[in-house]
């Protein structure tokens, strides 16, 4: 945390990911399975991670339509919930990264907003929300967070992610 209360990321928040390093993230970060229990923890870690480092998150994670964890830490607010929402639908749309959708759209001169002829009330392709992705199955789901900026909040999807497959 700095001296003016803002979170201090783990990554250097001026570079930015390219369309290949995030694709590479999705490749790497990939379960054998993904039950209940397991969004349990993962959703408990990113809990005990947020609060070490006082980030005012909604996080959530949804397995198949349904949701499995929800936590809404202090300073969230329930725009994040609405964030979180229009972040997932993202994901269950394109099986991608919120983040990764919208910047391909960048890299094409355009936005997401633009060019997607989706309805920005529904979908946000804004960091945040990452596909839970399980070998032999695919994208079954996602991990989502709002309440930090937008490549902060893909950045500590990725690290949790990163965390919890290391511990397994």
């Amino acid at each position: 945390m700095t001296r003016n209360g803002e979170i201090t990321p783990k990554f250097h928040p001026e570079i930015t990911p390219s369309v290949e390093e995030l694709e590479a993230q999705e490749r790497h970060l990939v379960f054998g399975q993904f039950t209940h229990e397991d969004a349990w923890a993962l959703g408990s870690l990113m809990v005990e991670l947020a609060r070490e480092r006082q980030a005012p998150l909604a996080i959530d994670i949804h397995r198949a339509g349904q949701q499995l964890f929800h936590a809404a830490l202090p300073g969230s607010t329930p725009d994040n919930d609405a964030w979180v929402a229009r972040k997932r639908r993202v994901v269950e749309r394109y099986g991608c990264a919120s983040y990764l959708v919208g910047t391909r759209y960048r890299t094409r001169g355009t936005t997401f907003e633009e060019s997607s002829r989706l309805d920005v009330d529904r979908y946000a392709a804004h960091g945040g929300s990452f596909p839970i992705t399980v070998t032999g199955a695919g994208v079954i789901g996602a991990v989502t967070v709002s309440g930090l900026p937008q490549l902060q909040d893909h950045r500590f999807v990725v690290e949790a992610l990163e965390e919890f497959l290391k511990r397994q």
